[in-house]
């Protein structure tokens, strides 16, 4: 039987190379598997569901979940004022609900006289989710920045060898 002894480094204790080798072989270590979640979960409160994306396509498809007028409302009551969804809100807020012309009509869905206009609609959905799409690939950015790595490698306290790879 042969026993091989190996010295082993918390991050802070690796030089500036083997430190940033440690970086480099863990780039994808904090977008696995669902690191989109929270982006998701985040447009699930304001009526908004994402079906799918590809941040380099920039590509990105979704639904309202209830009406366009509901999502306006749930941001302006959840989202910051500086936030790009917030702005997308206010500038279709408004423009959404016009007067119903056939109110005896029972195909058309109205709310005291007023049905939702599917032009604008559909042009808010659009903007709304070009707004998230910013956001996942802001989130994907955030998550594979060497400052973030680099904490994420502290914070669960990975051990590593003298050139840098993880044990």
């Amino acid at each position: 039987m042969r026993a091989i002894e190996t010295k082993v480094y918390k991050f802070d204790e690796l030089s500036e190379e083997a430190q940033q080798r440690a970086i480099e072989n863990s780039f994808h270590f904090n977008v696995e598997p669902d690191w989109w979640e929270v982006v998701y979960e985040d447009a699930d409160r304001i009526g908004l569901k994402i079906t799918s994306f590809d941040i380099y396509k920039s590509h990105i498809e979704g639904e309202f979940i209830e009406s366009a007028q509901d999502t306006i409302d749930k941001i302006k009551e959840n989202h910051c004022v500086h936030c790009e969804t917030y702005k997308t809100a206010i500038e279709y807020d408004g423009k959404l609900l016009i007067p119903d012309m056939y109110e005896d009509d029972e195909d058309n869905e109205f709310q005291d006289g007023f049905i939702e206009n599917e032009g604008a609609a559909a042009e808010f959905l659009y903007s709304l989710l070009e707004d998230y799409l910013i956001k996942l690939r802001n989130e994907y950015e955030f998550q594979t920045s060497e400052e973030n790595i680099k904490g994420s490698l502290i914070a669960n306290e990975y051990e590593f060898t003298e050139d840098g790879e993880k044990v």
